[in-house]
Protein backbone atom coordinates (compact mmCIF):
# COMPACT_ATOMS: atom_id res chain seq x y z
CA UNK A 1 0.00 0.00 0.00
CA UNK A 2 1.32 3.69 -0.19
CA UNK A 3 0.82 6.35 1.80
CA UNK A 4 -1.53 9.55 1.42
CA UNK A 5 -4.86 7.40 0.02
CA UNK A 6 -3.15 7.05 -3.11
CA UNK A 7 -5.18 3.90 -5.27
CA UNK A 8 -3.49 1.16 -6.15
CA UNK A 9 -4.24 -1.91 -8.32
CA UNK A 10 -5.92 -4.75 -6.79
CA UNK A 11 -5.26 -8.51 -7.84
CA UNK A 12 -8.84 -8.43 -9.96
CA UNK A 13 -8.09 -4.52 -11.63
CA UNK A 14 -10.32 -2.72 -9.04
CA UNK A 15 -8.18 0.54 -6.96
CA UNK A 16 -7.39 -0.14 -3.41
CA UNK A 17 -7.23 3.06 -1.41
CA UNK A 18 -5.11 3.00 1.87
CA UNK A 19 -7.32 2.73 4.82
CA UNK A 20 -6.67 5.14 7.87
CA UNK A 21 -7.21 3.79 11.39
CA UNK A 22 -8.47 6.55 13.99
CA UNK A 23 -9.03 5.19 17.99
CA UNK A 24 -11.28 6.93 20.40
CA UNK A 25 -12.06 6.00 24.00
CA UNK A 26 -15.21 6.69 25.73
CA UNK A 27 -17.32 5.51 28.73
CA UNK A 28 -20.95 5.17 29.88
CA UNK A 29 -21.26 7.00 32.30
CA UNK A 30 -23.83 5.70 35.23
CA UNK A 31 -25.31 7.07 38.60
CA UNK A 32 -27.53 5.81 41.31
CA UNK A 33 -30.72 7.76 41.34
CA UNK A 34 -33.22 6.06 43.76
CA UNK A 35 -34.97 4.21 42.76
CA UNK A 36 -33.50 3.84 39.35
CA UNK A 37 -29.89 3.79 37.60
CA UNK A 38 -29.77 6.65 34.81
CA UNK A 39 -26.91 7.20 32.24
CA UNK A 40 -25.78 10.30 31.14
CA UNK A 41 -26.13 11.22 27.50
CA UNK A 42 -24.78 14.12 25.41
CA UNK A 43 -25.91 15.51 22.22
CA UNK A 44 -22.83 16.38 20.16
CA UNK A 45 -22.96 19.97 18.40
CA UNK A 46 -21.79 18.81 15.21
CA UNK A 47 -24.08 15.36 13.98
CA UNK A 48 -26.95 16.07 16.45
CA UNK A 49 -26.80 12.87 17.27
CA UNK A 50 -27.38 11.54 21.31
CA UNK A 51 -24.36 9.16 22.36
CA UNK A 52 -21.78 8.72 25.39
CA UNK A 53 -18.65 11.13 26.12
CA UNK A 54 -15.39 9.43 24.10
CA UNK A 55 -12.71 11.41 22.21
CA UNK A 56 -9.42 10.70 20.33
CA UNK A 57 -6.10 8.71 21.99
CA UNK A 58 -3.29 11.42 22.55
CA UNK A 59 -0.20 10.77 22.41
CA UNK A 60 0.76 7.23 24.66
CA UNK A 61 -2.21 7.58 26.72
CA UNK A 62 -4.08 4.16 27.93
CA UNK A 63 -7.56 3.12 26.66
CA UNK A 64 -8.64 3.51 30.12
CA UNK A 65 -6.19 7.32 30.34
CA UNK A 66 -8.69 8.31 27.50
CA UNK A 67 -11.85 7.51 28.65
CA UNK A 68 -11.04 9.10 32.22
CA UNK A 69 -10.00 12.41 30.03
CA UNK A 70 -12.65 12.84 27.44
CA UNK A 71 -15.49 12.38 30.12
CA UNK A 72 -13.66 15.32 32.41
CA UNK A 73 -13.30 17.36 29.25
CA UNK A 74 -16.35 16.95 27.58
CA UNK A 75 -19.00 16.44 30.98
CA UNK A 76 -17.00 17.92 33.95
CA UNK A 77 -17.41 14.26 35.53
CA UNK A 78 -14.64 12.43 37.72
CA UNK A 79 -15.67 8.62 37.31
CA UNK A 80 -14.47 5.59 38.48
CA UNK A 81 -14.28 2.38 35.49
CA UNK A 82 -15.43 -0.71 36.44
CA UNK A 83 -13.52 -3.95 36.00
CA UNK A 84 -14.48 -6.05 33.38
CA UNK A 85 -16.87 -3.80 31.57
CA UNK A 86 -14.83 -2.83 27.64
CA UNK A 87 -16.51 -3.16 24.67
CA UNK A 88 -15.35 -2.13 21.16
CA UNK A 89 -17.23 -0.93 18.04
CA UNK A 90 -16.02 -0.02 15.11
CA UNK A 91 -17.54 1.63 12.30
CA UNK A 92 -16.56 4.07 8.77
CA UNK A 93 -17.04 7.54 9.60
CA UNK A 94 -15.56 8.65 6.23
CA UNK A 95 -14.33 6.96 3.04
CA UNK A 96 -10.80 5.23 3.48
CA UNK A 97 -11.43 5.59 6.97
CA UNK A 98 -11.81 2.99 9.92
CA UNK A 99 -12.83 3.92 13.39
CA UNK A 100 -12.45 1.78 16.33
CA UNK A 101 -14.24 3.26 19.76
CA UNK A 102 -13.67 1.33 22.77
CA UNK A 103 -16.05 2.15 25.78
CA UNK A 104 -15.95 1.67 29.43
CA UNK A 105 -18.67 1.91 32.32
CA UNK A 106 -17.94 4.31 34.91
CA UNK A 107 -19.74 5.27 37.96
CA UNK A 108 -20.07 9.52 38.49
CA UNK A 109 -18.73 10.05 41.85
CA UNK A 110 -20.61 13.76 41.73
CA UNK A 111 -23.73 14.45 39.00
CA UNK A 112 -22.99 18.17 38.86
CA UNK A 113 -21.70 18.46 34.94
CA UNK A 114 -20.38 20.93 33.23
CA UNK A 115 -20.74 20.67 29.30
CA UNK A 116 -18.00 21.53 26.70
CA UNK A 117 -19.96 24.14 24.72
CA UNK A 118 -17.36 23.23 21.98
CA UNK A 119 -18.73 20.01 21.11
CA UNK A 120 -21.94 19.03 23.20
CA UNK A 121 -25.14 20.79 22.80
CA UNK A 122 -26.92 19.28 26.01
CA UNK A 123 -26.01 16.74 28.56
CA UNK A 124 -29.14 14.42 30.06
CA UNK A 125 -29.28 11.83 33.02
CA UNK A 126 -32.10 9.27 31.56
CA UNK A 127 -33.26 6.01 32.88
CA UNK A 128 -30.78 3.10 32.11
CA UNK A 129 -33.84 0.95 31.18
CA UNK A 130 -35.35 3.38 28.72
CA UNK A 131 -31.69 4.96 27.03
CA UNK A 132 -32.06 3.09 24.07
CA UNK A 133 -35.23 5.01 22.71
CA UNK A 134 -32.70 8.20 23.02
CA UNK A 135 -29.80 7.47 21.66
CA UNK A 136 -29.09 7.49 17.89
CA UNK A 137 -26.79 4.55 16.66
CA UNK A 138 -27.12 0.67 16.88
CA UNK A 139 -23.80 0.41 17.98
CA UNK A 140 -25.28 2.59 21.41
CA UNK A 141 -28.20 0.44 21.68
CA UNK A 142 -26.01 -2.26 21.80
CA UNK A 143 -23.79 -0.64 24.34
CA UNK A 144 -26.48 -0.19 26.51
CA UNK A 145 -28.05 -3.61 26.70
CA UNK A 146 -24.45 -4.76 27.52
CA UNK A 147 -24.22 -1.80 30.14
CA UNK A 148 -27.90 -3.30 31.79
CA UNK A 149 -26.42 -6.92 31.76
CA UNK A 150 -23.19 -5.82 33.66
CA UNK A 151 -25.78 -4.11 36.22
CA UNK A 152 -28.46 -6.46 36.35
CA UNK A 153 -31.01 -3.82 35.25
CA UNK A 154 -33.94 -5.62 33.41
Amino acid sequence: MTAFGKPLPDVLGLEVYDLKHEKSCGAIVYRTNSPELEILLIKHRYGGHWSFPKGHVEGDETEKETALREVKEETGLTIELQDGFRYAVEYFPRPNTKKQVVYFLGFAQDDRTKRQEEEISEIQWVPLRTAHQVVTFRNDKNLIAHAKEFLHVL
